[in-house]
């Protein structure tokens, strides 16, 4: 019996998969749509951390973020220094803090 995915893997689950004697079906997206199925595997992986809460999704997440860095064409140095210049701008997320409103 076939089990549906239709979702990016990494580039070695299909050897993977072939070594536990089954037969993947893939096939490779490119462009704007390699694009989208990164943004989706993003929400996949960032909702796996959300529900786990593991270094090991955590790592996944990482992964997929920097494969977006490449897809975009920045360099590690370019989205660390972005990364420093909105925090000097707006500060990080290590206090907790949490917006309820603005009142006028």
């Amino acid at each position: 019996m076939a089990r549906e995915y239709d979702k990016l893997v990494r580039d070695d689950i299909p050897e993977i998969i072939e070594a536990d004697g089954e037969t993947p079906v893939t096939h490779v997206v490119e462009g704007h749509e390699h694009g989208d199925r990164l943004a989706e595997k993003l929400l996949e992986e960032a909702t796996e951390y959300r529900e786990d809460g593991s270094v090991a999704e955590l790592a996944d997440v990482l992964e997929v973020v920097d494969a977006l860095r490449r897809y975009h064409g920045v360099s590690e140095d370019e989205l660390t220094e972005k990364r420093e210049q909105k925090a000097e701008q707006r500060g990080r997320f290590e206090n907790g803090i949490v917006l309820e409103r603005v009142e006028r």
